[in-house]
């Protein structure tokens, strides 16, 4: 009885990574959804050509990216000690707080899927900017 399921372990070991590599390869291989023309040239990230230089962005997106990445990843209560350390850091990132904290708001919301579980975790970070975020959530 051991010696089977060691056997079958062994076989998953090998099999599994198999077929995760090429599931994953297969499903990067095209995109299906950005053109339905035939002559559409695939771009893949070891080809070397850039579409378009990006114009720099503003601190106050970078920051607001930066922040609703880290609410999905941790909890709000961290990315608004964040908001509320950079705000103080930077002077000129306070008059972008409030819609920064709203979003912010409205990203807890979309998480926790309620209110009252988002609401939890209000601050007083730029007034009650986040709590309208929470509120004002779809």
């Amino acid at each position: 009885m051991n010696s089977a399921a060691r056997r079958i372990g062994r076989t998953l070991a090998l099999v599994l990574p198999v077929v995760l590599v090429l599931s994953g390869t297969l499903a990067v291989t095209s995109v299906p959804w950005a053109s339905k023309s035939t002559d559409t040239q695939l771009l893949t990230a070891s080809s070397g050509k850039t579409l378009a230089k990006s114009a720099p962005r503003a601190p106050q997106d970078v920051l607001r990216d930066r922040l609703l990445l880290e609410l999905r990843e941790k909890d709000p209560g961290v990315a608004l000690t964040h908001l509320q350390r950079a705000t103080t850091e930077r002077p000129s990132l306070a008059k972008h707080c409030t819609s920064i904290a709203r979003a912010l708001g409205r990203a807890a919301v979309a998480k926790y899927g309620a209110g009252h579980r988002a609401q939890a975790f209000s601050r007083p970070v730029c007034d009650t900017s986040f709590a309208s975020g929470v509120a004002t959530a779809p």
